[in-house]
C-alpha cells in the first residue's frame, strides 16, 4: 500500500482570484431556495437546516414549479421575443443563481433538497468513486445506491409528509432513475412525453388535490437544453425549444385553479463553445501528464492525479490554458466556497485539481465520452455569467 501524499498547500492568491471570480448563491437565495419559497407559499415551515429564503411567494393554495433545464436567464433576455408570456411573468429574485458546477446533475440536487452542493453531494455531471471509477450522476449505471450517495431527504418527501398533495411532470424515462431517486424523490409521479401531455399531466395533478386540498406540482423541461447542446444557444433551433416552452406555461396558466403560483426557473445556461476551442486529453500529452481520470465537465472539468503530482498538473494547466481558464487545487475551491459548506467526507467527491473554463474553450477526453457528447456544440460547468444567472419568474392565477 502507498503512502498517502499530503494535500498540497493552498494558495491564498489562488483563493482571492476564485472569490472574486465567483461567488455562489448565499443561504437562502438562488436555485436551492425556489422549494422552500414555494412551501411557505403553501404554509410549510422547513426542515432543520434549510434556510429561509430571501425572497418570497404569494401565499397559495398550488404552487407549480417548471424546471426547464438549460435556460439561462442571459439567454433567454437575449430571445425574450421568442416568450411573449414569460416575458409578462414578474422576476421574483434580482439575479438568481444555481451553484458550482453549473451542470443538471448538481443543480436538481440543490433545487430538491435546498441544499448547496457540498451539502448535498453532487458535485458534478461526473465524479470518480472510491473503487476509482468514473461515475455519471445523471446515467446512474452500476453506481452506488442513491438514497446512501444522497441521504438527506428531498423537499418534495418533506411536502407530502406535511400534508400536501405532490406531483412530479416529467419523462417516463426518468421516473425511477437513480438520479431522480438521489435529487427529487417523493410524491406521485406522472410521466408524460410530449408538451401536451405534460400540461394535461400538470393540470391533471392540480384538479387531483381536490377543493379542499393543497398541492405543490413540479414539472421538468428538457428541450431547451437539448437544442442548445446540439446547435448551440443562439441558433434557430433553441429559439423554437423556447417558443414550445412558453406555450406550455401559457396553456398551464390558463387552465389551473384560482389560488395557484407558477414559478419558472433553470438549473444553468449555456454558452457556445466550438470544437476548435477544444483541448483533448486524448491527444495533448502535456495536459494528460499527472492526470489518472478526467471527471467533471468540459467547461470544468475536475482531475484526479497520479500519486504527487497534483502541484505539478496545476502548474502545467495553468501554463498552457492561460487566460481561458483558473486552475484551483480541490483545496483552494473548497476555501474559496465554490462548493458551499462541503460535508464531512464529500470533499473526496471533488476532482484534486478543478479548472473553469473563462472564455469559449473546453477541456476533456474524448476517449471516456460517448460520440454524441463529443458532437456538443453547446457547453455548460462554468463560473460565468451566461452559465451561472438563472430566471426566476412568478405567475399568480
Amino acid at each position: 500500500m502507498s503512502t498517502p501524499v499530503p494535500a498540497p498547500d493552498v494558495r491564498p492568491e489562488a483563493v482571492a482570484a476564485a472569490r472574486d471570480l465567483y461567488r455562489p448563491p448565499a443561504p437562502g437565495e438562488g436555485l436551492a431556495s425556489v422549494l422552500p419559497a414555494a412551501l411557505g407559499a403553501l404554509g410549510v415551515g422547513l426542515p432543520d437546516g434549510i434556510p429561509v429564503p430571501t425572497w418570497s411567494l404569494p401565499p397559495a393554495r398550488h404552487v407549480v414549479v417548471v424546471l426547464v433545464d438549460g435556460l439561462g436567464a442571459r439567454q433567454l433576455e437575449r430571445r425574450a421575443g421568442h416568450a411573449p408570456f414569460l416575458r409578462s411573468m414578474t422576476a421574483a429574485a434580482p439575479d438568481a443563481r444555481c451553484g458550482f458546477p453549473s451542470t443538471t446533475a448538481t443543480s436538481l440536487t440543490s433545487l430538491g433538497t435546498g441544499l448547496p452542493p457540498g451539502g448535498h453531494g453532487i458535485v458534478g455531471w461526473q465524479t470518480v468513486l472510491p473503487d476509482g471509477r468514473l461515475f455519471n450522476h445523471l446515467g446512474w449505471r452500476d453506481g452506488p445506491e442513491p438514497e446512501v450517495h444522497q441521504p438527506h431527504p428531498t423537499l418534495l418527501q418533506h411536502a407530502e409528509a406535511a400534508g400536501l398533495s405532490v406531483t412530479t411532470v416529467s419523462r417516463p424515462l426518468f421516473e425511477t432513475s437513480g438520479f431522480t431517486r438521489v435529487a427529487l424523490r417523493g410524491g406521485g409521479y406522472v410521466p408524460t412525453e410530449d408538451a401536451g401531455e405534460r400540461a394535461a399531466g400538470v393540470l391533471g395533478a392540480l384538479a387531483g388535490a381536490g377543493p379542499a386540498g393543497r398541492s405543490l406540482v413540479y414539472a421538468y423541461w428538457d428541450e431547451v437544453d437539448k437544442a442548445g447542446h446540439v446547435h448551440g444557444p443562439g441558433s434557430v433551433e433553441w429559439g423554437e425549444a423556447l417558443e414550445e416552452v412558453d406555450a406550455f406555461v401559457r396553456e398551464v396558466a390558463a387552465g389551473a385553479p384560482d389560488g395557484t403560483v407558477v414559478v419558472l426557473t433553470s438549473d444553468h445556461g449555456m454558452v457556445d463553445a466550438p470544437h476548435i476551442s477544444r483541448r483533448d486529453l486524448a491527444y495533448d500529452d502535456v495536459l494528460a501528464a499527472g492526470v489518472r481520470v478526467l471527471a467533471g465537465e468540459p467547461r470544468a472539468p475536475q482531475a484526479w492525479c497520479e500519486p504527487g503530482r497534483v502541484r505539478e498538473v496545476v502548474t502545467t494547466w495553468t501554463d498552457e490554458l492561460g487566460g481561458s481558464a483558473l486552475v484551483l487545487t480541490r483545496e483552494e475551491a473548497v476555501e474559496a466556497g465554490w462548493f458551499g459548506p462541503v460535508r464531512a467526507g464529500y470533499e473526496q467527491r471533488i476532482g484534486e485539481v478543478v479548472a473553469v473554463m473563462l472564455d469559449a474553450a473546453t477541456v476533456l477526453d474524448s476517449r471516456l465520452l460517448r460520440p454524441q457528447v463529443l458532437a456538443l456544440r453547446g457547453h455548460h460547468g462554468s463560473v460565468t455569467d451566461a452559465e451561472t444567472a438563472v430566471p426566476l419568474l412568478v405567475h399568480r392565477v
